[in-house]
C-alpha cells in the first residue's frame, strides 16, 4: 500500500477512535447561541481537544434567543447555559436549585454617534436612549442607580427611552433615530468598530457605585442537584473552559481562525470583540469577588425591586457555585 494512503487511513481511524472516545465519555450538554461567546470558547475546547484531556464531553446545543436557551435549561434539554446571577437567585427563592459559576466579567456601554449631543450621562436627560433588554435589564439598572448616586438624576423620569433587541437598536441608530444607545458588549464592539463613540462602559458605572471588584455578569448555569451527580464531569468541563481561556487571552492567531464564527465584519470589529472577551475573563472567584458580587445585587435589588430579584429581595443561600470560595 503507498505510503500517503497509508497515511491517510491511519489519520482516518484516528479521527474515527477520537470521536468515538468523546462520545464515550460523560457528555455535558451546552446551551449556545449562534455568534454567541459561549460557541467560540466551546470551539477553542473541541479543537484542541481540552475536553478529552480533562475527561469529558461537551456537547453544544444551539439556541435563537437567550430566551430559548433559559426555557431549555428549565425544561432538562441542556445541562447548563450561560444566564446571570440574578435570575438564579430569584429562581431558587421560588424553590429552583439552579447555582451560578462566572463566565464574563464584561459588560456593555452607553454608545453614541460622533455628533450625538450626549457626551456624558446627564446629558441623556430629554434625549432619545435605546436601551438592550427590558426595563429589568441589570445593565439599565445599574446605569440608573450611577446618574443617581453621580449626578442625583433620574434617568427612568427623565430620559425618552426605547427598549428593543440591539440589533433593532443598532439600526434607529445609525438612521439617527436614537442619540444614544446602552448595549451588550458584543454591540458595543461592532458600533465602535463602525465609528461609535463610548460614552460610559457599565464597569466604569459599577466602580462609580464603589463596588471595588470586578464582578461576573454572566456565568454557566446548571442545577446543584446534578452538579452534585457528576461532579467529576463538571470540574472536567471547568477546567476546560478555563485552559480554553488561556488560549483565548494569548493568542492573536487563535482569534484569526475564530473570526468566521464571532460573525465579525471586519478586521477592526475582529480585534475590538477580542479585546472586550479579554477584558472580561473572570478573576478569582474568592470571597472578596464574591462579597462585591452580593452587594451589587444589593443595590439592584433596591432599584429594581421584587420583579427583578423577587421576594425577600436578599440573594439566596446557594446562588454561587461553588458553596465555598476556594
Amino acid at each position: 500500500m503507498p505510503v500517503a494512503r497509508r497515511a491517510v487511513l491511519l489519520s482516518s481511524a484516528a479521527a474515527a477512535l477520537a470521536g468515538r472516545a468523546r462520545a464515550e465519555m460523560p457528555a455535558i450538554r451546552v446551551g449556545t447561541l449562534r455568534f454567541g461567546t459561549v460557541a467560540w470558547e466551546i470551539d477553542v475546547i473541541r479543537t484542541h481537544g481540552l475536553d478529552r484531556a480533562a475527561g469529558v464531553g461537551v456537547a453544544p446545543v444551539e439556541f435563537a434567543s437567550g430566551q430559548a436557551t433559559q426555557v431549555a435549561l428549565q425544561a432538562g434539554s441542556v445541562d447548563m447555559a450561560v444566564l446571570d446571577w440574578l435570575w438564579v437567585s430569584r429562581q431558587r427563592h421560588a424553590g429552583a436549585d439552579w447555582t451560578f459559576f462566572p463566565f464574563s466579567d464584561a459588560a456593555g456601554a452607553l454608545v453614541a454617534p460622533p455628533a450625538s449631543p450626549v457626551r456624558s450621562v446627564p446629558d441623556l436627560a430629554g434625549r432619545r436612549l435605546g436601551i438592550a433588554g427590558s426595563p429589568l435589564d441589570k445593565s439599565w439598572l445599574i446605569l440608573r442607580a450611577y446618574a443617581r448616586k453621580q449626578y442625583g438624576l433620574d434617568l427612568d423620569a427623565t430620559a425618552d427611552k426605547r427598549f428593543a433587541v440591539p440589533p433593532l437598536l443598532d439600526a434607529e441608530l445609525q438612521r439617527g433615530r436614537l442619540d444614544a444607545v446602552l448595549t451588550y458588549w458584543p454591540f458595543v464592539a461592532r458600533a465602535e468598530a463602525a465609528g461609535m463613540r463610548r460614552v460610559l462602559g457599565v464597569e466604569e458605572a459599577v466602580r462609580g457605585l464603589g463596588i471595588g471588584a470586578d464582578v461576573p455578569f454572566i456565568g454557566y448555569v446548571f442545577a446543584e442537584d446534578w452538579a452534585a451527580r457528576n461532579g467529576p464531569a463538571l470540574r472536567g468541563f471547568l477546567d476546560a473552559s478555563g485552559r480554553a481561556r488561556a488560549i483565548l487571552a494569548t493568542s492573536d492567531a487563535e482569534w484569526q481562525r475564530l473570526a468566521p464564527l464571532t460573525g465579525a465584519a471586519s478586521p477592526a470589529e475582529l480585534d475590538r470583540l477580542r479585546d472586550f472577551y479579554r477584558s472580561g475573563i473572570p478573576g478569582p472567584w474568592d470571597a472578596a469577588a464574591r462579597q462585591e458580587t452580593a452587594r451589587l445585587f444589593a443595590i439592584l435589588a433596591a432599584i429594581g425591586g421584587p420583579d427583578l430579584v423577587g421576594s425577600p429581595g436578599t440573594l439566596a443561600p446557594g446562588t454561587f457555585w461553588p458553596p465555598s470560595p476556594a
